[in-house]
């Protein structure tokens, strides 16, 4: 009798293992049929898919350099702009909601300085409330909220999101940290390019030298005004101590606005794999950023010295000097204004010799950032990783140089054989998870729970 259970129960065993292994196979058949699938899909019907998935997802990038000379009655965002991101170049891309960038460069902390880069965000502010109450409020919405998105894209309409890139217009006043909410700023920095009074930036890394050791208790204090109220903490380019103060002291999860991965990009303005460890477990989100020297700085350092070989013969008939990047930015609205207006119309006419420039370097391009997708998703996890371009503040890959190209993100990620569910995620859906556990903290401290 003995025997004969014994082999029952090894047979039923026998009989499981077999179910399991076959269960595997038919996976596997499953997973390489669809492989192959893939793999056998023309250019054409890949571009036909992507498309659809484009049309049906909210696009989001959550970093958009602004200029308040473009946001005037006769020069604003409805009209085709030589800069990277207005409507027209959004509807032809399918880009739906533009995160519009209230910058501040970092100046003297004194209250000279803090007052002049007060009265700069504000201008800014104004500026983006301009564009969608009076200019175009028919064609484009401001949005505060993840429901507000999806309400604004259902009606048609494009969206409009504020992030604030510095928390040095907050001066020594973090009661302004609810001022800028109000204005509808919903993400901040406390650092820049420099050391602020809130906040030691990643640029200390240039010479060792910090303010701060990580975050001021000024901007402890910021950081608790902005768990409170609701806007998301920023950590993008402040320092790695800073960040690590972020996590340790913020209720809500963070994001990065715009950074990429370091062991693949080695620059201080990505993240390495420790910060994107902090991260996941945070909760939080990294919005991969289009930006050619963050991204693979040696091949856009080849590239940009032949491109930059050509602008100089084309800027020496202009007599047009072209300054450092760090130069350019540090020149006043006006003067950076009209000095990117030539700048761009010389790099226009020199890309129309790209063929000839890619021969000699490769530029960085759409396969190059989602290098950056792949890596992160592998070592966060999918729902920790969004997307942003830094357009109008120096972002812009072969492929994705302005709005208007905006669908080349999508076609690459459904070639690297995302599903329309996970591309909706890196689109946006990840980027308003964030954004609405931010809400739900701000609201529980609100309520003293």
């Amino acid at each position: 009798m003995k025997k004969i259970t014994i082999n029952k129960q090894a047979l039923k065993l026998k009989t499981l293992l077999k179910l399991v292994f076959l269960c595997s196979i038919l996976l596997s058949i499953g997973c390489k049929e669809k492989e192959v699938m893939e793999k056998s899909m023309t250019e054409d019907e890949l571009i036909t898919k992507a498309m659809a998935i484009h049309e049906r997802v909210i696009t989001l990038d959550t970093h958009n350099d602004i200029n308040i000379n473009n946001f005037t009655d006769s020069i604003n965002y409805t009209q085709e702009l030589d800069n990277q991101v207005n409507l027209p170049k959004m509807k032809k891309g399918g880009l739906d909601v533009s995160w519009f960038i209230v910058y501040t460069g970092q100046g003297e902390l004194n209250e000279d300085g803090y007052a002049k880069a007060y009265d700069n965000a504000i201008s800014k502010f104004n500026a983006i409330h301009k564009l969608t109450e009076e200019i175009a409020p028919d064609e484009i919405e401001l949005a505060t909220t993840s429901a507000d998105v999806r309400r604004i894209s259902a009606a048609g309409k494009k969206v409009a999101m504020i992030g604030i890139e510095n928390g040095y217009p907050v001066g020594t006043d973090v009661n302004r940290v609810k001022e800028f909410y109000d204005l509808g700023g919903r993400y901040m920095s406390l650092a820049h390019n420099g050391h602020s009074q809130l906040s030691d930036s990643n640029t200390g890394e240039r010479d060792s030298i910090w303010l701060h050791n990580g975050l001021s208790d000024l901007g402890k204090q910021a950081l608790a005004e902005m768990n409170k109220w609701g806007i998301m903490v920023d950590v993008s380019h402040p320092s790695k101590e800073a960040m690590r103060d972020m996590i340790k002291l913020s209720k809500a999860p963070i994001m990065a606005s715009h950074s990429s991965a370091r062991a693949i990009g080695e620059h201080s303005r990505n993240l390495d794999d420790e910060q994107l460890e902090w991260i996941k477990t945070n909760g939080g989100v990294v919005q991969t950023v289009a930006f050619k020297s963050y991204l693979y700085p040696d091949k856009n350092k080849k590239h940009a010295d032949a491109l930059k070989a050509v602008m100089d013969e084309i800027a020496k008939t202009q007599e047009f000097e072209i300054l450092e990047w760090s130069a350019a930015r540090e020149l006043d609205e006006e003067a950076r204004a009209e000095y990117f207006k030539t700048y761009t119309e010389i790099r226009t006419l020199a890309r129309a010799k790209s063929d000839e420039i890619a021969k000699i370097a490769a530029p960085v391009d759409v396969a190059d950032f989602v290098n950056h997708i792949d890596y992160m998703v592998e070592k966060m996890g999918l729902k920790h990783v969004g997307i942003s371009s830094d357009f109008d503040g120096g972002g812009g890959i072969d492929g994705w140089n302005d709005a208007s190209e905006t669908m080349n993100v999508t076609i690459e990620l459904v070639r690297r054989g995302y599903t329309e569910e996970e591309i909706g995620m890196l689109w946006s859906g990840n980027l308003l998870r964030v954004l609405d556990e931010v809400a739900q903290v701000a609201s529980e401290i609100q309520a003293g729970e």
